[in-house]
C-alpha cells in the first residue's frame, strides 16, 4: 500500500521517537483528506478524490518541549460516506488519538461530529486522545458558531480547533495540539493496530 510521510520539524538523532495510530473521522466532504494531504505533504487540491474505505499516511512531529521526543503519527483517514460507517470501528479500534471533522458551513456535518465525538467516547479506548476540528474556514456562509462548538468541546473535555485545509490556518497546530496530549512514557510499536486494507479512491468532485 502506498503511503506518505512527512517529518516536522527535522528530527534530531539524539530524539525519542513514540509511535501513535490517529484516526480521522467525520462525513463526507468535511475535508479529513484535504486536511491529511496539507499536513503531510503541504498540498491542497480543490478536487480531491473521495477515500474508500480508508487511506494510510505517516508523519513524525519534533516536539519542542523538554521531552526531546518526536511523535511519529500513523494516520487512518477514513471514508465518511454512510456506506462505510459500519467499517470506522475496525479503524479507531487501537487508536490512541482521533480527530473529528465538520464542515463549518454545514450543521448537519456538526450534527454528524458530535455523533462520532460519542461514539468514540463509548466505544473507543477510554484514554483516547480527540480533537474536535471545523474545517473551511476560509468558505464563506459559515452556520457553526465558534461558541457553539467550542461549549461542545469544553462539554466532553476535547480539543477544538477552526481549520482551513486550503490556507492550511490551524493545521499543524491541530495535528501538534493532539500530539502533546499523548502519553509521554509510552512507546508505541509502528504499525501497531493497522487495519491491512488497501485504501483506493473514487473520482468525484470536491474535498472529502
Amino acid at each position: 500500500m502506498a503511503s506518505s510521510e512527512s517529518t516536522t520539524p527535522a528530527t534530531t538523532a539524539s530524539a525519542r521517537t513514540r509511535h501513535f495510530k490517529l484516526v480521522l473521522l467525520g462525513d463526507s466532504s468535511v475535508g479529513k483528506s484535504c486536511l491529511v494531504a496539507q499536513f503531510v505533504r503541504g498540498e491542497f487540491h480543490d478536487f480531491q478524490e473521495p477515500t474508500i474505505g480508508a487511506a494510510f499516511l505517516t508523519a513524525t512531529i519534533a516536539l519542542d518541549d523538554t521531552s526531546s521526543s518526536s511523535v511519529r503519527l500513523e494516520i487512518w483517514d477514513t471514508a465518511g460516506q454512510e456506506r462505510y460507517r459500519s467499517l470506522a470501528p475496525m479503524y479507531y479500534r487501537g487508536a490512541a488519538a482521533a480527530i473529528v471533522v465538520f464542515d463549518l458551513t454545514s450543521q448537519e456535518s456538526f450534527t454528524g461530529a458530535k455523533s462520532w465525538v460519542k461514539e468514540l467516547q463509548r466505544r473507543g479506548d477510554a484514554n483516547v486522545v480527540i480533537a474536535l476540528a471545523g474545517n473551511k474556514l476560509d468558505v464563506d456562509g459559515r452556520v457553526v458558531e465558534k461558541e457553539e462548538a467550542t461549549a461542545f468541546a469544553e462539554e466532553n473535555g476535547i480539543i477544538y480547533m477552526e481549520t482551513s485545509a486550503k490556507t492550511a490556518h490551524n493545521v499543524r497546530e491541530l495535528f501538534v495540539a493532539v500530539a502533546r496530549r499523548l502519553p509521554k512514557n509510552e512507546v508505541v510499536t509502528e504499525g501497531a493496530g493497522a487495519v491491512p486494507l488497501v485504501a483506493t479512491k473514487e473520482v468525484s468532485g470536491g474535498c472529502c
